[in-house]
């Protein structure tokens, strides 16, 4: 069934455009509140990344939450995966995240954790929906909910990433740039790393409401680089706005992204026998990963893009251990959802455990050349059924002869066809991606001129 608000992470757009604006917000916890309550009290947390907005939306959902007779616990600043943890460990029905992830800070969004820590069902996000459509109404004075704010939260979750790795090991003698991306993980991640005795320094770790993921974090891990160098540390560690994205840096001053990452916590994983199930990476996994997996006996699948399509395919094939090149990695062994600083620790654990430095570790994995070229869209085609395209397709794929894949996806957010090759040859890969997206532009300026 299509939606009216919810997309596949919740709800976003930009700040004061509709539906992120402050009176759609108190609507939205209301219906919340009355899906998830059902006429009966209930306790819902609410956590937040740094956004200077966030302030406006946590105030409005607590209002309609509390008209719909829900009982409120703010966690503040809160990593998004601090939220799924306190959701589960303080029993309440739901969590709510306000934050846009990786995105400017004049964007925000909403995102929604079932009890369990996992996001919620289709079915709930539609009742949340129809809710939507009525009209508000607010519940009798002895009823409404009641609001707290949970001041040991950032200390609960410290202890939690803490305890996914053993205890008896330390990072005494490494040196570690961590970037916080001047995000939700600001007064978590140096600490975790300080308690565990690692020589720390922080940066992106003063947020100022605005400067959210501004030149800094996961997706633009180039300042973390140059202190990682400056500093001559062990590694970097970057994180996202919301902290569910993980991109470390090695001594040299290379990047290692989601997924040499996951590499390194699957092979770990397996030589400890602690491997269930496939590996589970996307369509957008690099053929290098789906290789070493093969060479090591470790089955590996690809979802479609997106983590929620990875959890569904681990959920359904007993698996434990997932992620995106992007570096949302989800370590079901250890949590619930995607965790950026759980993950960046299981990482650490596996250095220290077999002696290697980061730049050794990522060896083991050799990825190819990837090139990925997004072609605008003035009328949407499908690409599955044109045959221009797929003629392109076919002699692409001969020319790779088997060292290489092609992949066209249409994006699920923007009107635009994303043509991506990758191989061993990396001049190879280059001109076949140039060819197939003009081939897919000229396909896409005949669909225009026929309409």
């Amino acid at each position: 069934m299509g939606r009216k608000y919810f997309g596949t992470d919740g709800i976003r757009g930009r700040v004061g455009e509709y539906p992120i604006n402050a009176e759609f917000m108190l609507k939205l916890g209301w219906a919340m509140g009355r899906v998830l309550g059902n006429g009966a009290a209930t306790r819902v947390v609410i956590g937040k990344d740094t956004r200077i907005s966030g302030y406006m939306f946590e105030s409005a959902l607590e209002a309609g939450l509390s008209a719909a007779g829900v009982d409120i616990r703010l966690l503040g600043p809160m990593p998004t995966p601090g939220i799924a943890y306190l959701t589960r460990t303080l029993h309440a029905c739901a969590g709510i995240v306000i934050s846009a992830s990786h995105n400017p800070h004049h964007d925000n969004g909403i995102k929604f954790f079932s009890a369990d820590g996992m996001k919620l069902p289709d079915e709930v996000e539609a009742a949340i929906e129809t809710e939507l459509d009525k009209p508000m109404v607010t519940v009798s004075s002895e009823r409404l909910g009641k609001a707290e704010r949970v001041e040991d939260a950032r200390g609960r979750y410290i202890e939690f990433c803490k305890s996914t790795i053993p205890s008896r090991l330390s990072l005494a003698g490494m040196k570690i740039v961590v970037d916080c991306a001047n995000g939700a993980t600001y007064h978590i991640a140096p600490s975790v790393l300080d308690e565990l005795g690692a020589d720390v320094v922080a940066i992106g770790a003063t947020p100022d409401g605005l400067n959210i993921n501004d030149g800094c974090g996961s997706t633009q891990p180039q300042a973390l680089r140059e202190e990682v160098l400056r500093q001559r540390a062990d590694l970097g560690i970057a994180l996202d706005g919301d902290g569910d994205r993980l991109i470390m840096v090695d001594h040299e001053g290379e990047i290692v992204d989601g997924d040499e990452l996951l590499y390194i916590i699957a092979a770990s994983r397996r030589e400890g026998g602690q491997l269930f199930g496939p590996v589970v990476g996307t369509l957008m996994s690099n053929l290098g990963l789906e290789h070493a997996f093969r060479d090591q006996g470790i089955d590996f699948m690809r979802a479609r893009v997106g983590d929620r399509y990875v959890m569904e395919l681990l959920r359904e094939h007993g698996g434990v251990l997932g992620g995106e090149s992007s570096g949302h990695i989800i370590c079901l062994d250890r949590t619930s959802t995607g965790d950026g600083m759980v993950s960046a620790l299981q990482v650490l654990a596996t250095l220290i455990q077999c002696g290697k430095s980061l730049h050794e570790l990522k060896q083991g994995m050799t990825k190819y050349p990837q090139h990925m070229i997004n072609v605008p869209l003035a009328r949407r085609i499908d690409i599955d059924d044109n045959t221009m395209i797929q003629d392109a397709v076919r002699e692409a794929e001969t020319r790779l002869n088997g060292r290489g894949r092609v992949l066209l996806r249409p994006s699920g957010t923007e009107p635009l066809i994303r043509v991506m090759v990758e191989g061993e040859d990396g001049e190879l890969v280059l001109s076949q991606a140039r060819l197939l997206a003009g081939v897919v532009e000229q396909a896409v300026e005949l669909a225009s001129r026929q309409a």
